[in-house]
Parts: C-alpha cells; structure tokens; sequence
C-alpha cells in the first residue's frame, strides 16, 4: 500500500466508477490500493451534494494546491512590471537588477528568481511569444590564442608592462581602455573608451577606421575629461597615437597582442554595445545622436563591481534614482 502520495485524476475516476457501483468505502480502498481513511477524506472534501466526480474532485484539489503555495515575488505584478522595464526594455542583467534594488532599497528579488522566471517563460509573452531567455547575454566567448600580432606591426610609445600601478589598481580617474566597434566592413566605426575606475563609456563615431578619423573622435571625446593614460589595443587604427600624445598631453599603454582580457573593462562594454549594433549593420545610417543615448543608457546601469552604482554616478560622484 502507497504513502504520502496524493491522488491522481486516474485513482479518482477509478473511485467515481466504484461509488457508482455501489461499492464501500472499505471496498474502494482495496481496489485502488489505498488507505480507507484516504478514500473516506477524498469523498467528504470533494463531493458535491453528495455527488463525487472525478474531475470536480480533481479541480478542487488542484485549486487547494495552487492556495497553499508560497505565493512567488513575480506574481506580485509590480515587481513583474519593474523587472521587465530593466531587463528586456533597458538591457540590464538580473544581477544587475537584483544589486540596484538592494542599493536602493526597492524590494528584495534574488537574479536567480529573475533567471528562473525568464527560463520559465514568464516574459515571452511580453515580446511576442518569442523567447525572452534570448536576451541574455552570452557568457563563455572563444579567445585565440595569445602569439604575434598578424595584423601589422605598428610603433607603440609604451608597453603595458610600463603602465603605472594606479591604473592596475583603478584608484583613480582618467585611465581609459580604447578600442573600435566595426559596422559594416570598410565603412563608418564606434569609439570607444572606458575609463578603468568608473566604467564610464565616452567616444562616438568615426567615419572611417583610420587612425585620423579615430584620433580626431578621441580628442573630441576626452575635452574636459580627467587623462592620465590610454589603453588600446594593437590596431592599426592606433597607429598615429602620437598625435594624440601631443594634444592632450596622455601616454598610451599598448596591451600585448591578442590579450583583450588586458583591456577587459573596454571589452565588456563592447559586448554591450552589439547588442545595439549588430555586426554588419551599416553605422553610416546611425545619426550621432542616436548612438549619445546608448553610451548615455549603458552610463546609466548599474554594475556589479561598483556595488551596483552607475558608471555616471562614481564618474561625476552623485547619485540618482532610476527605480
């Protein structure tokens, strides 16, 4: 004889069928095998007007079930409303939105109750149907191999070995990592560069990636921001950094080749920035504008490392309320 489990709906009709026939209590619990007491409860809790049916009796037991549950935090349709504005409106983590919540004091929500909910389907219906688990993003990437550098040497002033130990440790302002995000092949290009401490994203488009057009966007994104050194890579778009050098008065610390993780700041910020800009999306057709209120939405995130606060806020040291 079975214990501690719950009828099923098959057991349920086999007791309808029984009662039908006349049988007894004691008779029905032989046949299907259970206690006498578990049929006698099931026919008192779940008959109506004396009448058993199988799938009322079923529905009333699932309806006890559902009322018992520990009610969950996405149920509450706040909270639901308020992780789906962040998560699939403004592109944040659900660490992201677990750590700003904390900070701000909005309501406790584990991420690992945001990724279940995302897993469970609970925002597909918010994008059409579609799987919302898609818009996470994707951890884990391929690196190459570290060797020789295969797209041309060019002449670096100063080998990150060379870099001074406050930009390792990222104790202060004004030490940015430097890359390019391509658009379409041998078209217009993204700037960017991330400062170390803050996190902060300033740069903008180039026209081209050639090393003028990616000096002049440089020198128009770091006017009135702290400079105390840059970090590209070995790209040859980096090649005429002495122009550079020489109008804002910054060194450049050349990361080794194929290292990205030594520029990792710029990297992840990068990686945010596909998502917006696809590989191969023509970046001619983007006004300039337009690709401000990204940078300006991705300052506006809170990051794990900087105890949730925003890249805006440690950059220019205030707070604000984004929830």
């Amino acid at each position: 004889m079975r214990h501690h489990t719950h009828l099923t709906l098959e057991e349920r009709e086999d007791i309808m069928c029984l009662k039908r026939d006349g049988k007894k209590v004691t008779e029905i619990a032989y046949v299907i095998g259970r206690d006498k007491s578990t049929v006698s409860r099931e026919l008192k809790r779940n008959s109506c007007q004396r009448f058993y049916r199988a799938s009322t009796a079923q529905r009333y037991y699932e309806g006890r079930r559902m009322a018992c549950r520990k009610q969950r935090l996405l149920d509450d349709i706040s909270i639901f409303e308020l992780v789906k504005s962040q998560f699939l409106e403004e592109q944040w983590s659900p660490e992201q939105i677990e750590g700003r919540l904390k900070l701000e004091g909005a309501g406790p929500i584990s991420d690992s109750t945001i990724y279940r909910g995302i897993r469970g389907g609970l925002f597909d219906d918010c994008i059409g149907g579609r799987k919302a688990a898609r818009r996470l993003r994707h951890k884990g990437k391929r690196r190459r191999p570290p060797g020789t550098e295969r797209r041309g040497k060019i002449v670096v002033s100063h080998d990150i070995t060379e870099r001074p130990a406050q930009v390792e440790s990222r104790s202060r302002l004004g030490d940015w990592e430097a890359d390019t995000v391509v658009g379409k092949a041998h078209g217009a290009c993204l700037v960017t560069l991330v400062g170390r401490k803050s996190g902060l994203l300033v740069g903008g488009k180039a026209q081209k990636k050639r090393s003028v057009a990616i000096n002049k966007a440089i020198i128009k994104a770091l006017k009135g921001q702290p400079k105390e050194s840059i970090t590209p890579d070995r790209g040859s778009e980096f090649a005429a950094h002495a122009a550079v050098t020489k109008a804002l008065s910054v060194e450049f610390y050349f990361a080794l080749p194929h290292h990205p993780w030594q520029r990792g700041t710029n990297e992840n910020t990068n990686g945010l920035l596909r998502e917006y800009f696809p590989k191969g999306q023509p970046l001619e057709r983007v006004s300039v504008d337009d690709i401000q209120k990204v940078y300006d939405k991705l300052n506006l995130r809170p990051r794990k490392r900087l105890g949730y606060r925003t890249p805006h806020e440690v950059h220019y040291s205030t707070s604000l309320q984004l929830l």
